[in-house]
């Protein structure tokens, strides 16, 4: 698998080998841009000098606040994000020895079971979770039987709504314009209510 998220090869490629950045990236993906957030797990590495989940777990949290604040940075909100990315190491650390991708290979399960682990994670709601089952499936190979379902409209072949849709710099902005438009009708919805 090739991702084509960041429009940075570096970035990209981590990505694509490390489950535990994809998924940390992922994580990130809120209130910044998704290719600042999925640049996010490169930085974190060259500054701490991994993205292991035991390292991360392990890690001063001041000395990780640090890593997220150095310019660039991380996320707009770096403190907050730091901690959000140590909980989410922790949880993987426990609770699948380390390794993100048991996640959704495990057990061969479904669809919706590996929906379910996902939003079992910190930091990780129903929208979330199913982006990322999405671009599971769509881009990373995940068979699980019934994904396409468990990731409701995220999973709908030929959609451009979401980051599991990016493949080329053309999608990006497609599902720009789609975030833009639904920001666009959420806003007239609420203004439309008061």
């Amino acid at each position: 698998m090739a991702l084509h998220i960041t429009g940075e090869q570096s970035a990209d490629e981590l990505l694509s080998n490390d489950p535990f950045a994809l998924l940390t990236g992922m994580l990130l993906d809120q209130q910044v841009a998704m290719e600042t957030a999925f640049a996010g797990p490169e930085k974190i590495r060259d500054r701490l000098g991994s993205i292991d989940p035991a390292t991360i777990a392990a890690t001063d949290p001041e000395r990780l606040v640090e890593v997220f604040t150095q310019t660039p940075a991380v996320h707009r909100y770096p403190g907050s994000m730091a901690g959000r990315v140590q909980q989410l190491a922790a949880a993987v650390e426990s609770e699948w020895g380390g390794d993100a991708s048991a996640i959704w290979t495990r057990g061969e399960p479904s669809g919706a079971e590996v929906l379910k682990r996902l939003k079992a994670l910190p930091g990780f709601g129903e929208q979330k979770a199913r982006i990322f089952l999405a671009l599971l499936g769509k881009q990373c190979g995940l068979e699980a039987p019934g994904w396409r379902e468990a990731a409701g409209g995220y999973g709908e072949a030929g959609s451009f709504a979401s980051v599991a849709d990016i493949v080329s710099p053309e999608s990006l902005q497609k599902v720009r314009a789609h975030k833009q438009e639904m920001k666009a009708q959420a806003k007239a919805a609420n203004a439309a209510k008061g």
